[in-house]
């Protein structure tokens, strides 16, 4: 198979979607690899080293998007890359399609097979290929609320940590997941008061026996997060329902208790958003203030440190992506229900249930395309 991979287009998106090291061993298994010059930078890997792994460097991405049966990346395709999508071609990348009608709209009218990282399943009902991203996010997620802290960046003019002698900034967590996990990692190592709010009783359980008295857990309900939020000096949202859009679990009404200067983090904003309040901002411009609460809703903050994103992304994007390529994608859904469960789109219908009832579509199950 020709499997191609093309420098991200979305803004300050670093990513790519095969690094040299992935791309050396799609050409061991027999494949061919065509790489768009350039897409590699951001990783600090040049055109040669695609080359010296055996990849063809291609002048622009319409060649690769031309010449190649699958589309490795990383975000979802921008309005110019759908373009250039064609009949029975494979995309495998993240989506996020719940959010973005105009994206699913364009991936049923070419025609793609789209297999998306955030659906595809692993044993107990995990997402491991949306795990690693939810990893750096969530990291990310405190060092991105602790700079909007700042005072010169519009927020309350609060260290997290504290000093000897002044009490440490109150972080809340909604959502213990992945996400979460990471982030009230990050917190309490800095020294800050931490709170974690879940719905799963199981997830509380961990969450304490793990944190013990390093962080507090509390169970989600509309009244302990109308209280915490009163309370804290930073919000992070880390809800996830995998394939829909992320419910809305703090309102603009709730906002009119928070100090002035708080900063809310929506690490859920690539479905949608966890806060009524949240829209999609980018890394050249990260925030934005309502009702004097600054919100930080950067849709891809992984990319910000692209190097080891895009290699913990690989880690767990390669496998599917040899299987795919060596035995073709029906073959290869049909071995592995994990796999089955990434396919959103095929063949202008939709095939995850949770976008068709999102935005309209019918659903079509993956077990009759597969056959």
């Amino acid at each position: 198979m020709r499997v191609g991979t093309v420098r991200e287009i979305k803004n300050n998106e670093y990513r790519v979607g095969l690094t040299p090291e992935s791309v050396r061993e799609l050409i061991a298994h027999g494949h061919e690899v065509w790489v768009e010059t350039g897409a590699g930078l951001g990783i600090g890997a040049s055109d040669a080293d695609y080359e010296t792994a055996g990849g063809t460097i291609q002048p622009n991405a319409a060649m690769v998007y031309r010449g190649c049966e699958m589309i490795v990346k990383v975000k979802e395709p921008q309005a110019d890359e759908r373009a250039m999508l064609r009949q029975g071609q494979i995309l495998y990348t993240y989506l996020h399609l719940a959010p973005d009608p105009e994206q699913t709209a364009d991936l049923v009218r070419a025609g793609v097979t789209a297999i998306a990282y955030e659906t595809v399943t692993g044993p107990g009902g995990s997402l491991p290929l949306l795990k690693p991203m939810s990893q750096v996010a969530g990291r990310m997620s405190i060092q991105a609320g602790a700079t909007a802290l700042e005072k010169a960046h519009g927020g309350r003019g609060v260290l997290l940590g504290g000093v000897p002698g002044v009490m440490p900034g109150k972080v809340m967590v909604i959502g213990g997941g992945v996400v979460g996990f990471n982030a009230a990692q990050m917190a309490v190592g800095l020294g800050a008061d931490v709170t974690i709010l879940d719905r799963d009783p199981e997830v509380l359980e961990r969450l304490g026996i793990h944190f013990e008295s390093r962080a507090k857990t509390r169970f989600s309900n509309r009244a302990n997060i109308h209280q915490m939020l009163c309370e804290a000096d930073l919000v992070i949202g880390a809800v996830l329902v995998p394939g829909a859009a992320a419910p809305k679990l703090v309102t603009r009404d709730m906002l009119g208790c928070m100090k002035p200067g708080a900063v809310l983090v929506d690490v859920a904003i690539d479905q949608g958003g966890c806060f009524e309040t949240s829209h999609p901002t980018t890394h050249d411009a990260p925030t934005f203030v309502v009702e004097g609460i600054v919100h930080y809703c950067v849709a891809n903050m992984p990319g910000a440190v692209a190097r080891t994103s895009t290699y913990a992304l690989n880690n767990v994007t390669l496998p599917h992506a040899l299987r795919i390529a060596d035995i073709g994608w029906k073959a290869a859904l049909r071995a592995n229900p994990h796999l089955a469960a990434g396919l959103n789109v095929h063949a202008g219908q939709v095939t995850y249930e949770a976008v068709a009832r999102e935005l309209g579509y019918a659903y079509v199950p993956v077990a009759e395309v597969i056959g």
